[in-house]
């Protein structure tokens, strides 16, 4: 199968994304737009253009005489960001459960699989990371609200770095998600959904509380 076409921009933002999230550039580091551009073999308007979306998803930000720099994980906006997140996810499961299918549940089963093969890997965090955006979109598409899903996608970019780093510093954050990834869709199963919305919702606060917690105790990437 031939794989998807990228423009020089997508190439260069989801490599420097990946980093990013990877912690391999710590905060208030700048980057250097004829550097990367010299990495890539690249002209500097794309490498321009993939900063100006790593700046949309708050992990970069242009500084006047610094150019653009790595932002710090910012704890007054892990209340906004998982907020937002609850409010949109819970609502759109909620209207999605009754149309869900043998199909859904098939899927989410066999992401939820996947996640104890993810614990045994060396790259858990990343491959985590990326089974818990699929699970969650696997139960939200049934909702049939694709502006929904696309303020849930834009909201998750901007989440991703802060869920990552509570998977790396949560004392037993993973299996406690896993336990709620089971349960909430064993409730989307039996139709349940009011349930499941109120599940989704504590499970969605609960991870934004664990990394303001980490946050306040200093711990920084």
């Amino acid at each position: 199968m031939t794989p998807p076409y990228k423009t020089r921009t997508q190439m260069v933002m989801e490599s420097l994304r990946g980093r990013l999230l990877r912690g391999e550039f710590p905060a208030g580091t700048p980057l250097r737009q004829d550097a990367i551009a010299k990495e890539f073999a690249v002209s500097r308007i794309p490498v321009r253009e993939a900063l100006m979306q790593l700046e949309a998803q708050g992990l970069v930000k242009f500084e006047a005489h610094r150019g653009a720099v790595v932002t710090m994980l910012d704890a007054s906006a892990i209340d906004e960001l998982f907020y937002l997140r609850a409010l949109l996810e819970a609502d759109t499961l909620f209207h999605a459960v009754d149309n869900m299918t043998e199909a859904t549940f098939a899927e989410a089963q066999a992401i939820l699989a996947q996640f104890d093969q993810a614990l045994e890997s060396g790259s858990q965090v990343e491959q985590w990371a990326e089974l818990n955006h699929r699970f969650h979109a696997t139960l939200y598409q049934a909702a049939g609200r694709p502006q929904a899903l696309e303020l849930i996608a834009q909201i998750n970019l901007s989440c991703d770095r802060y869920v990552r780093f509570e998977l790396l510093f949560a004392q037993g954050g993973i299996d406690k998600a896993e336990r709620e990834h089971a349960e909430l869709l064993d409730l989307c199963r039996a139709r349940r959904k009011y349930e499941a919305a109120v599940l989704l919702k504590q499970h969605i606060h609960a991870a934004g509380q664990s990394i303001k917690q980490i946050l306040g105790h200093g711990l920084t990437t």
